[in-house]
């Protein structure tokens, strides 16, 4: 299945229903509830539902957003906080996500993971990338040191995260509603491509599963953390789903597919039959170059 979210568009527009328009005009098969749908834009939105008139592939969490938020702000709320409070809230506004999904008929929900609470290098490796500074001493040891950081700290936050999931895969199975936990852009991000397993070690596999992004993993891939294809050879098990976008050089992501430098020949015959792949959209790329996007994948790769 092809998707496109809603992030494209949703800042946009006061109406959801217009919005929901706009996005059917690129005849994708379905529609992602994206990470920055505010409660005014609900009743349009359930209007263009029950008529019949899409098909959601997915919701992005936070959706709706906390009220005092007006933005996209998937990470307003975090599994990883050291206070309990924002962990509790993170838990609420997730299982509020999961029970919109089930009314919307949307089999699965995306969630960020949260961070782990350290300098962020993966700006400044990204700024020394792109002045040519990549092989350069300082570069690695800029890596040495996060890559040091983060493996002393991690478990702690690991842990609240895990904790934190417990729940809400507890309600997700309820509402028969699966999640979808993703690879971030930053490497202070949870989880790493190498704590997915434990971090989803003992948790049902029909409710909660993995989910691929092609354009952040390239970041991660440009600054030497990961191997693309072999990260997602790994992931494909218990993928769920991917957000599809390129990257220029090292980290400008959100680019429509075939704008970038993403191996997408290479990488596309790793995933799973029927992966749902949603198109994730600046705000910044006009309508032919998205639609242009989707007739190429297609002639392409087909769905």
């Amino acid at each position: 299945m092809l998707s496109i979210s809603t992030c494209w568009n949703s800042a946009r527009h006061t109406d959801g229903e217009a919005m929901i328009d706009e996005l059917l005009e690129f005849g994708f098969d379905a529609v992602e509830l994206g990470l920055g749908i505010r409660v005014s834009l609900l009743p349009g939105i359930e209007r263009a539902f029950d008529a019949g008139r899409v098909r959601f592939s997915s919701l992005h969490n936070f959706c709706p957003l906390p009220v005092e938020i007006t933005q996209a702000a998937p990470d307003c709320l975090q599994f990883s906080s050291y206070r309990e409070a924002e962990r509790e809230r993170a838990v609420r506004q997730t299982c509020k996500t999961i029970d919109l999904a089930a009314r919307l008929g949307a089999p699965l929900v995306v969630l960020h993971g949260g961070r782990v609470a350290m300098a962020d290098a993966t700006a400044r490796l990204l700024t020394l990338a792109s002045e040519g500074g990549h092989l350069s001493p300082e570069y690695a040891r800029l890596k040495f040191e996060a890559v040091h950081r983060r493996e002393a700290i991690a478990p702690k936050f690991l842990a609240r995260v895990r904790d934190c999931l417990a729940r809400v895969v507890e309600h997700a199975a309820g509402k028969g509603v699966k999640l979808g936990l993703e690879g971030r852009h930053s490497y202070e991000e949870i989880p790493s491509e190498r704590e997915f397993p434990a971090l989803l070690e003992g948790f049902d596999p029909t409710v909660i599963g993995t989910w691929h992004d092609f354009g952040h993993l390239q970041v991660k891939h440009n600054l030497g953390f990961v191997d693309h294809a072999a990260a997602l050879a790994a992931a494909a098990p218990r993928l769920l789903g991917a957000h599809l976008h390129d990257t220029a050089w090292p980290g400008r992501d959100h680019l429509p597919p075939f704008q970038g430098g993403i191996d997408y020949e290479k990488l596309v015959p790793l995933l799973p039959k029927n992966c749902l792949l949603v198109w994730e959209m600046s705000t910044r790329n006009q309508a032919q170059e998205i639609a242009q996007s989707l007739r190429r994948w297609r002639d392409r790769f087909g769905g």
